[in-house]
Parts: structure tokens; sequence; C-alpha cells
């Protein structure tokens, strides 16, 4: 995701901080496959030569990069078990050739849609339980992660991960795993198909909403991202290299926060983990000890002819993508995140209470806080009744409103209090 910038109230980074940007070009490790039936109710398509898949504008190479296919065999197993595709024949599992070159999918989606506005949003919790074994993880997210199978114009097949969260049928996944299809469909662990609708996607943030109709289905719970620390253990649920590894548990560790990766022109703010992903894992959960999906694993940098690389996986933090995510199911693509159009200072200051506060470093002009009288040198003490302790703070209960909804600050300026009442407006993408 982008970095907070001065009219998403940014930060100031300390000094000597070194920001990575990745110059080498995510290496496309994805793999497709032709279907040799067509699906339910199509005419089998005419055989079109593969070709080398084009650039996308923005990040193309980037959005294929993790795992988008190998999760094919199990998808195309369950599918074919369900009576979905026929009757399975052809040299790969399920019926279907492995081609390693990439199929031309330049073709607008043309997914059936689902309406959009029913209410639904993606809430995450800002607190958690008690810490689970691994076995518990599993058996609580397992069932909540999906395959997700686009057919392609040309009869090829993306294949990707998603996860589920909520009981009627709305699952998150990477954009690049439904972008230029006409079909998709979804297939739980148990088996059970369903065919699935376009909710909303946005391909330079590679995510996406599907809507199967479903009633009483696993939902994920989805923690926040912003509580990571370096150091803290991650889980990944995918499908790696094939069917007979699907529903693969991996383990690490939170690299890195706020990583800064530039591929193609576009760059993503992620969390950076070594937990193991391969091909299959894309659009899948990153998971916290407690259970909680904290991030939808995007990509991995992949080794060159010069340079080995091992342990780089990278994640959508779920805690500054929700509000994409709500924007995609409200209106089917991103408007843009609520600011409070001041900027703070990320080291605390100390009140005239003796208490921690922000300090704010800049003001946007005719913005919702300096509407609201706010001024630089201003000191941040509380909001919405919470104490202020960092910025990142201060995001967070920000993250919690929407667009045109007030935030209330406590506010100190010369040592005397006083109240902001900062009425929140979007961000111009």
């Amino acid at each position: 995701m982008d970095e907070e910038n001065s009219v998403l109230d940014t930060q100031r980074p300390p000094d000597g901080e070194v920001v990575l940007h990745y110059e080498q070009t995510a290496q496309p490790i994805v793999e497709y496959y032709v279907q040799p039936t067509p699906l339910p109710g199509k005419k089998k398509p005419q055989s079109a030569p593969l070709t080398p898949k084009k650039r996308r504008r923005g990040r193309k190479v980037f959005l294929v990069c993790l795992a988008v296919v190998v999760l094919a065999g199990a998808v195309i197993t369950a599918l074919y078990a369900a009576g979905v595709l026929g009757t399975a024949g052809g040299g790969y599992p399920g019926g279907y050739e492995r081609y390693d070159s990439f199929p031309e999918t330049e073709s607008e989606t043309r997914i059936p849609t689902y309406p959009n506005g029913d209410g639904t949003k993606l809430r995450y919790e800002e607190t958690h339980g008690t810490e689970l074994t691994i076995q518990e993880v599993y058996e609580r997210v397992n069932p909540c992660t999906v395959t997700v199978m686009t057919a392609l114009p040309d009869g090829s097949a993306m294949v990707g991960t998603g996860v589920i969260f909520t009981q009627d049928g709305y699952i998150l996944t990477n954009a690049h795993v439904i972008v230029g299809g006409t079909e998709c469909y979804v297939v739980l662990i148990s088996g059970e198909s369903y065919e699935a609708k376009l909710v909303g996607f946005d391909e330079e943030k590679d995510l996406a909403v599907i809507k199967v109709d479903g009633h009483g289905l696993p939902a994920a719970q989805f923690g926040d991202s912003d509580a990571l620390t370096v150091g803290d253990t991650v889980y990944a649920i995918g499908n790696p290299l094939g069917v007979n590894l699907r529903g693969t548990l991996t383990d690490g560790i939170v690299s890195a926060i706020n990583r800064d990766v530039y591929v193609d022109g576009v760059t993503m703010t992620l969390i950076q983990t070594n937990a193991a992903l391969n091909n299959g894992n894309s659009g899948g959960p990153l998971i916290n000890v407690y259970g909680q999906v904290i991030g939808i694993n995007t990509m991995k940098m992949g080794s060159s002819t010069t340079t080995s690389v091992e342990g780089l996986g990278f994640a959508i933090p779920i805690a500054s993508a929700a509000y994409m995510i709500n924007d995609l199911i409200a209106y089917g693509e991103i408007h843009g995140e609520v600011v409070i159009g001041i900027s703070v200072n990320i080291a605390p200051v100390v009140a005239a209470d003796g208490g921690t506060a922000l300090e704010v470093y800049e003001v946007v002009k005719d913005g919702p806080g300096d509407q609201a009288g706010i001024l630089a040198g201003d000191y941040v003490i509380a909001a919405d009744g919470e104490r202020l302790t960092s910025s990142n703070d201060l995001i967070r209960i920000r993250r919690r409103h929407e667009a045109g909804e007030t935030l209330r600050l406590e506010m100190e300026r010369g040592g005397e209090r006083y109240v902001a009442e900062v009425v929140l407006r979007e961000s111009e993408r």
C-alpha cells in the first residue's frame, strides 16, 4: 500500500532510516492451464497460440508474481469431482495441460458482477484472544481459505487463493487472479464449488472482492496488521507446487513492516516475511499467532541468473487495505482513504499535563484539520477520547471512520486545551 503522505497524515521518518526500493523486476513465477473441456454452458474454445504475456499498465509483471496457478490442480480436481467441468482427461491432474509460456489476457474482465452497496464491510479486530498453537491456527483458518479459478477467453485458466470474510460468501483475493476473466469459480476445502460474481477490483493495489451465493460459510477473523513488530511469528496457507501439496501451512516471522516494494513504476508498502510463499499462495492469508488474517500474500522476489533470493515474501497489510476493500464492496472501485489533513511527528512529545501528545508539523490548506482550526505546532493529545502515545495510534483511530464522519481531537496550544471537531473527507487518488 502507499505510504501515508502529507495529505494522508504522514509521519516524518527518523533521520538515517533507509527505505529499500527494489529495482529488480519480480519474476512472473506463475503457471497457466488450458482446459480440454469448456466451462458449464460454453462451447469448446478454438485453440490459440500461447504467446508471452505482455506487461500490463503499472505493475503487470508484479501482479502475476506470486503463485497464481499451481493451485490449479486443487481447484480443477475439485471442480471435476463436483461435476462443474465435465469429464477429466489430458496430461495434468484434472485434465489440464501445463504451459510454461503465458497466454495473452489483455481482454476486458467480463466476470458477471454482483451489485454494490449492500452495507457489507470487512472489519478487523484491534484486540485478540490468547495465542494459539500452530495446529489451532490451521484448524481455524484453513476452512476459510478457498481456491479461486478464473476462465480466460482463450480457454486457459488462472488459479489463485481467496479468503472468506463473511458467512454469506464475500471473498477477498488478489486482482491478478481474476483480471481478464470471463467466469470465476470458488472451491472450498470441503470440495463444494460455487460460481462467483465480481464485486470489484483494483489492479494497482492488487485487491479484488468476489461473491458466492453461500450461507453459513466459515469466515476468517481479521486482525490489526499495524500491531505487528519485526520478529513476530506468522503463518501462510496455500497450495504450493501442485495438487498433492494443497492446503500447505508454512511458518516464519515478520521480516520487516512498511517495506516499500517498487516494481514496474508502482510502489506498494507491504509486510515482508520469510514464511515460504510459492506458486499457489497468491491471494492467500498471512496469519498471526492468534489465528487472525493480517495480510494477503501477493508476491515474492525470485532468483535471477546473477542473484540468489530466499525467504523474501510480501503481503498486503489488512489495516491499510481495509478501506480499499470496503470501497470495492460499496462502489466496485477504490475511492480514497479518509484524511485529517495534518501531519504529525512520529516521536511523541510531553503535554502540559505530563502525558504524551503528538506535535503537528504541517496542516494542509483548506483541509479538514485546517477547517477545524488546527495550526502547525499544536499538540494532539487524544482522538475520540483515546490518549495518543504514537503516530500509529492516530492512524488507527482515523481508520475506524468513513468520509463525512467527525473525528473528535483533544488539542493543546500554548499549554491551553481545546477540542477540534474534524469532518473527515476522502483523499484524491
